[in-house]
């Protein structure tokens, strides 16, 4: 019985993303990488304008509704609070 509850939650979720519009359909896949605990390489890319970052043990949070990521990393040495645009950023988990 439990299984099939499960089953058909499911469902019913995949029934309403198809039917949000596509905005819809981004915000909720931002909030399913707002909390990445591990090592990550994010990179921002506008143009040929391109810069990355590597973040160890850390996380990368997003505020979806301000359209940014956040996260900490180390920059010359000293750990800075960076701030990139959701639209041109990219993350990958690295080892």
């Amino acid at each position: 019985m439990k299984n099939i509850f499960l089953i058909v939650m499911s469902f019913a979720i995949v029934g309403t993303l198809l039917s949000c519009t596509e905005e819809q359909q981004n915000k909720v896949s931002r909030l399913g990488v707002t909390w990445l605990e591990g090592n990550y390489r994010v990179t921002y890319a506008d143009g040929s304008h391109v810069k990355s970052w590597v973040i160890e043990g850390g996380k990368v949070t997003s505020e979806a509704d301000k359209g940014y990521y956040y996260f900490w990393a180390k920059i010359n040495g000293k750990k800075s609070y960076v701030q990139t645009p959701i639209a041109r950023t990219y993350i990958e988990e690295i080892q």
